[in-house]
């Protein structure tokens, strides 16, 4: 009973998701059929371009290199936040000393630094990936800090009492602990991951997404141009949906000891 339950719940849950979406995309293909606008172009041409435009080379020389940079740039964010939010988050005199430091850091938009670093790392992948891991590393970071702090002190007593060794300590109570806080971070970071992609790519660059919309906005390509926007929400939409399914797998137990206090 309970089964059916959570199988009539999870199939009322995708027809809400579902719904908006083919709303949006029918006022949009009704709405803009008639356009002779060049700047808005009616949907189905821009999706009749959609094919030709990235299904026939680009996918090769300019999405593949896009997404390897962004899964680069986003797992050096993800092992470098969470390491030092640990190390930081469990020494309170060392976090004292450095929060000032991080909330400069932090308050500084990645995309400013993109002309220094074109001096220092050239137009190559070096510096789009820096860039990416530059402004994806802070919500872990901060969240990995918070979360390694919000730990209860009593169970850090009792691994303590019982001796527990450091790895079992960190594996079994601080990441477990900390992991519903950097899991918040991590989906905010890959939302900035994405964004930085694409301007990264824009600057000074030979391939990629955000290059090639921009070289089709210069050469008035506008159905083309459009096909990129909605690829990038398309790629968006898949990494939200993996890092869901993701994040339901790491954060089983939590989930669960929530509906057991509910319960209660």
């Amino acid at each position: 009973m309970n089964t059916c339950k959570r199988w009539a719940a999870g199939g009322l849950s995708f027809l809400y998701a579902v719904i908006l979406p083919i709303i949006l995309i029918a006022g949009w293909w009704i709405g803009s059929a008639s356009s002779t606008s060049m700047f808005f172009p009616p949907l189905a041409q821009i999706v009749e371009a959609f094919v030709p435009t990235w299904l026939e080379g680009r996918f090769l020389s300019d999405v593949f290199p896009s997404l390897g940079r962004l899964l680069l740039g986003f797992f050096l964010a993800l092992v470098v936040g969470v390491t030092l939010g640990i190390v930081i988050g469990l020494r309170p005199l060392l976090r004292a000393y450095l929060e000032p430091v991080l909330e400069f850091f932090r308050a500084i938009p990645p995309s400013v630094l993109i002309p220094v670093l074109m001096l220092f790392l050239g137009i190559g992948t070096e510096m789009k990936v820096f860039v990416i891991a530059f402004g994806a590393v802070w919500p872990i970071l901060l969240n990995t800090v918070e979360g390694t702090r919000a730990i209860d002190e009593v169970l850090r007593d009792v691994t303590r009492t019982y001796r527990f060794r450091p790895t079992t300590r960190l594996t079994t109570l601080v990441l477990r602990g900390a992991s519903p806080q950097i899991m918040a971070g991590t989906r905010q970071a890959l939302a900035l991951a994405v964004i930085l992609m694409v301007i990264s790519e824009m600057f000074a660059a030979n391939n990629g997404l955000g290059f090639t919309i921009i070289q089709f906005q210069r050469n008035f390509a506008v159905a083309e141009m459009w096909t990129g926007i909605i690829l990038l929400g398309v790629i968006g939409v898949l990494f939200s949906l993996a890092f869901r399914f993701a994040e339901r797998r790491v954060l089983r137990w939590y989930d669960g000891l929530r509906r057991a206090e509910k319960g209660s």
